[in-house]
């Protein structure tokens, strides 16, 4: 016979405490309880004992979680009240205007976590290289990741050398990646090359990283100190995975 708890059957105890369980594991799994810490806003506090290296990897796990659809839960309305006095974010995205890629969703993050500059091609320009010496050296961002993705129209433009009103101007400054990609890639070498293409996204996202610490005395100096890393990155629009590379 089983044993009598409170009047109940201690077997349905087990079981209602095993479907307790279970619901609270389900919770922690989707975003609750357990992950409501890191679903908080940027605080001056934490982003001051933030390392570049730490800000890299909350960008990764970000992005495995909203690959993996686990996404963190967030009430976007606390997180106004938490950044209206200030705001400290963790890191920099230099970004393309695709509408596929919101760096925001992509990384996971919320209000306050980042500072995100877009232009098409993600190129680096002056007035985006001055936002970003504004990001890291007086708002204290650790990170800058310049993000291209596949199947861009603007490096499939530059590739085929489009112009276009002030966009020809934009697409120019994709021009160095075309070069580079010619010198390794067979074949033709316009958008009806997927390889080549390919080879332009990632050579562009690399000279793009080089090119702000060439072109800012303000972030090579945050590089050689350790406070700020720049690292370029390819986003599958396939897939919604981010891949970092070695600068």
């Amino acid at each position: 016979m089983d044993r009598i708890h409170g009047g109940m059957p201690a077997r349905m105890t087990r079981r209602r405490i095993a479907a307790s369980l279970a619901a609270l594991t389900a919770c922690l799994v989707l975003g609750g309880m357990g992950t409501a810490a890191a679903a908080t806003a940027q605080n001056a506090e934490s982003q001051a004992a933030m390392t570049p290296d730490q800000a890299l990897r909350l960008l990764q796990e970000g992005n495995a979680r909203f690959v993996a659809g686990t996404t963190l839960r967030r009430d976007l309305l606390v997180q106004v009240r938490e950044t209206s006095a200030g705001q400290y974010p963790f890191a920099a995205v230099l970004g393309c205007i695709d509408s596929r890629v919101a760096p925001e969703l992509v990384f996971d993050t919320g209000l306050g976590d980042l500072f995100v500059a877009r232009i098409a091609g993600n190129t680096v320009d002056d007035e985006l290289l001055g936002s970003l010496e504004f990001a890291t050296k007086v708002a204290g961002a650790r990170l800058i990741v310049v993000l291209g993705h596949t199947r861009c129209g603007a490096v499939m433009g530059a590739c085929d050398g489009v112009q276009m009103g002030s966009l020809t101007r934009t697409l120019a400054l994709l021009e160095p990646a075309v070069a580079a990609a010619r010198k390794v890639v067979s074949g033709k070498h316009d958008s009806s090359n997927p390889a080549f293409v390919a080879q332009v996204t990632e050579a562009n996202v690399r000279l793009g990283a080089h090119a702000l610490v060439d072109r800012s005395s303000i972030l090579a100096e945050l590089v050689r100190e350790g406070r700020l890393r720049i690292v370029p990155a390819i986003y599958d629009v396939a897939s919604g995975r981010v891949e970092f590379l070695a600068p």
